[in-house]
């Protein structure tokens, strides 16, 4: 059997924690192997019990989640850590800084409970939880803010036919998609997708975006 999926859980209410918790413990596949109360905590928390991801709240004392997620899965972290933000609050400007500071994905607290196991999951294997359409609007509506002026950079890492790739993907295409687009399969898609966020040091899909729209890559 491989071993689960180890979940650390961190929001300042008692009873939405330990709900959480309880879903996740319920899942042979998943463990809860820690919970805490702000965002603090849960990097101290992450440096002792090294889990394989922080479902993390964002409004909390002492440390926000935002703040939070920025210093355990951020640009520069030696070991980042993949980041799920469960929250009650619904604002095109939380998503944007969560998934700016290194999380993963974005979930509501009213998600259901599948969902929510769906998203560690999915958080876990290392695929951003976000659909492509959602991250190519979310991201194109704050693109002034991290597109450069000039235009793209040319010392990017990359082949030509891995820039196409890139292209497609920041404009939210799935990987069908982007196969139907350039007349590839799905697999050499996947094994382009791979080879990008290893030359870029890229994580996911989600940082591939930012990545694409900070060296203006997509206009």
């Amino acid at each position: 059997m491989t071993a689960p999926i180890r979940v650390l859980v961190c929001d300042d209410q008692v009873l939405i924690r330990t709900g959480l918790a309880t879903i996740i413990d319920a899942q042979r596949d998943l463990e809860t192997v820690g919970e805490c109360g702000d965002g603090q905590a849960a990097v101290d928390l992450t440096a002792r019990l090294r889990p394989d991801v922080v479902v993390m709240d964002v409004r909390m004392p002492v440390l926000d989640g935002i703040q939070a997620t920025r210093q355990l899965a951020g640009a520069g972290v030696p070991h980042p850590v993949k980041v799920l933000v469960v929250t009650t609050f619904n604002l095109d400007e939380y998503v944007y800084e969560a998934l700016r500071a290194g999380a993963s994905g974005f979930l509501l607290k009213d998600a259901p409970p599948a969902q929510l196991l769906h998203g560690i999951r999915t958080v876990a294997s290392g695929a951003a939880l976000l659909d492509p359409e959602v991250t190519r609007q979310l991201v194109g509506r704050y693109a002034a803010r991290i597109r450069p002026a000039d235009r793209a950079d040319p010392d990017i890492p990359l082949t030509p036919r891995e820039l196409e790739v890139l292209r497609l993907l920041a404009d939210g295409r799935s990987n069908s998609e982007i196969a139907a687009a350039l007349v590839i399969s799905p697999e050499t898609v996947k094994t382009f997708v791979s080879r990008i966020l290893t030359k870029l040091d890229l994580r996911d899909r989600v940082q591939a975006v930012v990545y694409a729209y900070r060296r203006g890559l997509v206009t």
